[in-house]
């Protein structure tokens, strides 16, 4: 049923539906199985991942659900306690409220959230709103997926596991500011089909192309590479590269950037798209809220198509 107040739907980071002139909803729904060890940092980082999807449409969360599975003959309760103890910890410092939940019982774990959020009509960051020479800006470093691959086969340092783990706790904040004062035209966050793919479907949506810029692309860390080449790549990963081969110009890339590229991530960065006159405003608005980074890694090009050029 067609509905005039349902302003973004299927296709985009969340929905989002009018209420009123200036008031629209903004609901969204995320959850997956452990992808670390530590109960309240899994806890942590699936709200995270859930609230990130109302940062990245530039609305501001209100309330929440916990959503969770559990083989009950697996895992303990006192396991459980600290998983929704991660999530209630991150929610309370994204001032979300926490108002219920269900738990169903489930052959593996699996914890996450339904989020909703207000944002104004006027200041939805959607997908389909990119233009020619928009900065593409980046607000976390690539390699999650590499990484927690790598931590389920004991293949990573202790000191990568916490700095994987810190980086993925971290509260996507910036796209509320960054979309109420009108910076960016369009923002999307990068999740499980990778910066590409994310890429690809703002792209298609916008009726636009893009540049890469592959040495302003930041990684993790070094050791990224390494998990690589001993394999620590995941099926979701390897598929997301074989669709972006269909519209991206590699340009003698090699295998490790193109892997990093399309790497699966969880509770990833907000890619944004930032007239070049607001980028020094921009700039401004992610240091204010900690980002990680705020790397400049490609603009947006005119293209009948959906393609992508990495540029090395």
């Amino acid at each position: 049923m067609h509905d005039r107040n349902l302003l973004v739907s299927a296709g985009d980071d969340a929905g989002v539906y009018r209420i009123s002139r200036d008031r629209a909803l903004v609901q969204t729904v995320d959850f997956f199985t452990p992808i670390v060890d530590d109960a309240f940092a899994y806890g942590q980082i699936a709200a995270a991942n859930a609230l990130s999807d109302v940062y990245a449409m530039g609305g501001r969360p209100i309330t929440a659900m916990n959503l969770m599975g559990i083989p009950s003959d697996k895992v303990p309760p006192p396991i459980i306690n600290r998983i929704l103890q991660g999530g209630a910890a991150k929610l309370k410092e994204a001032r979300c409220v926490l108002v219920g939940g269900h738990t169903i019982r489930n052959p593996e774990p699996i914890y996450g959230l339904a989020i909703t959020g207000m944002v104004s009509p006027r200041r939805v960051l959607i997908n389909a709103a990119a233009r020619a020479d928009d900065l593409l800006v980046l607000t976390k470093p690539l390699g999650t997926g590499i990484i927690t691959t790598g931590i389920k086969r004991g293949m990573t340092s202790r000191l990568l596991q916490k700095k994987v783990i810190d980086l993925m706790g971290r509260l996507n904040t910036a796209g509320t500011e960054v979309a109420e004062r009108a910076l960016a035209r369009a923002g999307t966050d990068v999740t499980g089909f990778g910066l590409l793919g994310q890429l690809g479907s703002l792209c298609r949506t916008s009726g636009v192309g893009a540049e890469i810029f592959a040495n302003r692309v930041p990684v993790i860390s070094p050791e990224v590479l390494v998990l690589i080449a001993r394999g620590c790549v995941s099926g979701g990963s390897r598929e997301n590269l074989a669709a972006a081969n269909l519209i991206v110009e590699w340009n003698h890339a090699s295998d490790g950037f193109k892997t990093i590229l399309t790497d699966a991530q969880t509770s990833g960065g907000l890619l944004l798209c930032v007239p070049p006159r607001n980028w020094t405003a921009v700039q401004k608005v992610l240091k204010r809220h900690r980002t990680p980074c705020a790397a400049v890694i490609g603009r947006i090009i005119r293209s009948a198509k959906p393609r992508i050029r990495v540029m090395i």
